[in-house]
């Protein structure tokens, strides 16, 4: 472990934590053992990095659950208070994680993507560079957000489609795709395995019970075909 630029009080560090140059950590923050965290990162008051996950009796998940390996965080992240990142979790650098965020373990979030302030991330996601993900957004296990992709407040998606119900529903599990570009309105809802194509739009309030082709926008409950998405707010326009 090297030295670090600043620590606050009540700080835990355990064994084999790797600290880059210059990290800056808050107060009563825990840092779980053989985590990696880049130069020039912030980890903010009461944050939790490297957290294993625990599992309810009654729970989906397999009764055995190995160890994951340690949370890598990388150069430039900025880590928010309260926020919880889990074992397994890899973030790329130059990553913006505000205040009472949760990254549930095996996902990954690519360089540069803000998740905003209360943002519940599960298991097993993919989450591409440059995305902006805000307040109390929740992107369901299992899922797939390309680069650039637009997440408004409070978006649900999920991934089902038996309710909770069935033999064996962690087999039924499978999460939204929203491909490069793709937006989501505040308040919609996307439901399990849909996938929202390259640059397309579900407006807001919308429930999105097919997949949304690529540069259309889709809005309603359920949500339908609008109009194309205006030239002026593609990504490839100058």
């Amino acid at each position: 472990m090297q030295e670090t630029g600043n620590m606050g009080k009540y700080v835990i560090i355990e064994d084999d934590v790797r600290l880059g140059i210059d990290v800056r950590i808050g107060n009563h923050v825990i840092i779980y053992a053989g985590s990696i965290i880049g130069d020039h990162t912030v980890i903010q008051d009461h944050a939790v990095i490297g957290k294993q996950p625990t599992r309810a009796r009654n729970s989906a998940l397999p009764t055995t659950v190995k160890p994951l390996d340690p949370v890598v965080i990388g150069s430039g992240c900025t880590i928010g208070t309260s926020s919880i990142i889990y074992a397994g979790a890899v973030l790329g650098s130059d990553v913006y994680v505000a205040d009472l965020a949760t990254i549930r373990e095996r996902t990954v979030i690519g360089e540069q993507t803000i998740v905003g302030r209360g943002v519940a991330i599960e298991n097993d996601c993919v989450i591409g560079r440059a995305c902006k993900l805000e307040t109390n957004s929740y992107i369901t296990a299992y899922s797939e957000l390309g680069n650039q992709v637009f997440i408004a407040p409070c978006v649900v998606t999920t991934n089902d489609n038996n309710l909770a119900r069935g033999m064996d529903p962690a087999a039924k599990f499978i999460g939204v795709t929203v491909r490069h570009g793709g937006r989501i309105g505040a308040n919609a809802t996307i439901l399990p395995g849909k996938v929202i194509e390259e640059e397309g739009v579900a407006g807001a309030g919308s429930v999105v019970t097919h997949n949304i082709p690529a540069r259309e926008v889709y809005l309603g409950s359920p949500a339908r075909r609008l109009r194309d998405v205006p030239e002026h707010q593609l990504l490839d326009q100058p």
